[in-house]
């Protein structure tokens, strides 16, 4: 059973408690994400008289923060200050005031673009500031479980089925919704697609002035739309540039400052000195699988009798899934995938930072066969006990094991464990 996203419930949003924390003992704490993941309504809810709540996305706020970014900062003890990366000047300011008075907790800040990934911005607030990761809402936080899943893994725990499985036709329903609060409160699937489409062209449109000069904007919706039909497949900035006669250092340029705006995610290779041919390209995701599917114009109806065509997008769906159960675990991963010049490959690496490592590999079909976990046993051969769990999710409502540690099991354990 897939549950519903009314207009009126407040879904908890599981990072909350990191944000609480940060401000206990961190001068600066910042929220990134997309627009429209709910940053705002989080922030909002550490808002109160010893703490105001400003928006850049105001007109006369923004004005002034550009036009005097340290006059702008002077005399304010705490303040919520929303899309801040309308305004990067403001960063500096920000940092000569919690230079001058480093009590805990006086800037909580949102950007719907990584700012932690401008040099300047990450250099200037290093030891200062904590960055937050809020992703559209994860499958967990939907359904109000637990969502352990990484930790429980890591852990040594075995995957298990618990409570209603979601399979079939209900799984590509969910994949096709996404996670975006407004796109959930639209009972359609041509008034979610309709809210997706002008989701986009706004961004396009705006946030992308706000973080890059680009001479060709009008490039960006069309270049999306090439990346979205190469979604779960290796980078190739020269190809994306050939479909619209830009050389492949602009494609690259425009695909790094789509992933800045959290549209869409590249996963590293994953290296290994013992293994000699491996393939040494990013993979590209989207973060949002109801707006891969629009812009795809991928329908239910199609994807039931196509799975194939189902695969790029459930890989992107489990992708973002990871990342939001990651953004509020206790255990520091990072994310790769692992592919071989033969084509064997494990869709996700996830690795701990003692390098343990357990192995995801996404298949559409209900059927899970030996052959789908030759590359989870080359990745386990390779680590030998640093490999945790190798799994293959997929369209099914039970757990089979495969071998030492390895298991097929349903997509639901994203959000059951």
């Amino acid at each position: 059973m897939i549950s519903s996203t009314s207009p009126h419930r407040i879904i908890d949003r599981k990072i909350r408690p990191l944000v609480e924390m940060a401000l206990a003992d961190t001068r600066v704490v910042l929220i990134v994400g997309p627009r429209q993941a709910g940053k705002t309504t989080l922030a909002r809810q550490f808002v109160g008289v010893d703490r105001p709540y400003i928006t850049l996305d105001d007109a006369g706020a923004l004005s002034a923060a550009r036009a005097d970014p340290v006059g702008f900062v002077r005399g304010i003890e705490r303040a919520v200050i929303d899309e801040v990366q309308r305004a990067p000047e403001l960063m500096l300011a920000i940092k000569e005031s919690v230079d001058r008075n480093d009590a805990p907790g006086r800037f909580l800040l949102t950007g719907s673009a990584n700012l932690a990934t401008v040099p300047a911005i990450a250099d200037s607030l290093a030891g200062r500031m904590a960055t937050i990761s809020l992703l559209p809402f994860a499958q967990s936080e939907i359904q109000s479980t637990p969502g352990r899943l990484l930790d429980r893994l890591f852990a040594g725990e075995e995957p298990a089925v618990d409570g209603d499985v979601v399979f079939g036709n209900d799984l590509i329903e969910l994949v096709l919704r996404g996670g975006y609060p407004e796109a959930l409160r639209r009972t359609s699937p041509a008034r979610r697609a309709a809210w997706l489409e002008d989701y986009v062209a706004l961004i396009l449109d705006r946030d992308v002035r706000d973080i890059a000069n680009i001479d060709q904007l009008d490039r960006l919706p069309r270049l999306l739309e090439v990346l979205a039909e190469h979604a779960g497949q290796l980078v190739n900035h020269s190809s994306f540039g050939a479909a619209l006669s830009l050389s492949s250092v602009t494609a690259q340029k425009y695909v790094a400052i789509l992933e800045r705006l959290f549209l869409i995610r590249t996963l590293a290779p994953w290296s290994s000195n013992r293994l000699s041919r491996l393939v040494k390209t990013p993979k590209l995701h989207f973060l949002d699988s109801g707006l891969l599917s629009t812009l795809r114009e991928d329908e239910a109806e199609a994807l039931e009798r196509d799975r194939t065509r189902f695969g790029p997008l459930l890989e992107s769906f489990v992708v973002s899934e990871l990342l939001k159960l990651a953004s509020w675990s206790e255990r520091r991963v990072s994310f790769s995938h692992y592919r071989t010049k033969d084509q064997d490959e494990v869709d996700v690496v996830i690795e701990d930072r003692r390098g343990r490592i357990v192995g995801i590999e996404v298949k559409a079909s209900a059927t899970a066969r030996p052959h789908d976990f030759r590359g989870l046993r080359q990745l386990q051969e390779a680590v030998g006990d640093r490999f945790v769990r190798g799994l293959v999710l997929h369209d099914h409502d039970r757990v089979t094991p495969f071998g030492e540690k390895l298991q097929a099991a349903p997509l639901s354990i994203l959000w059951s464990m």
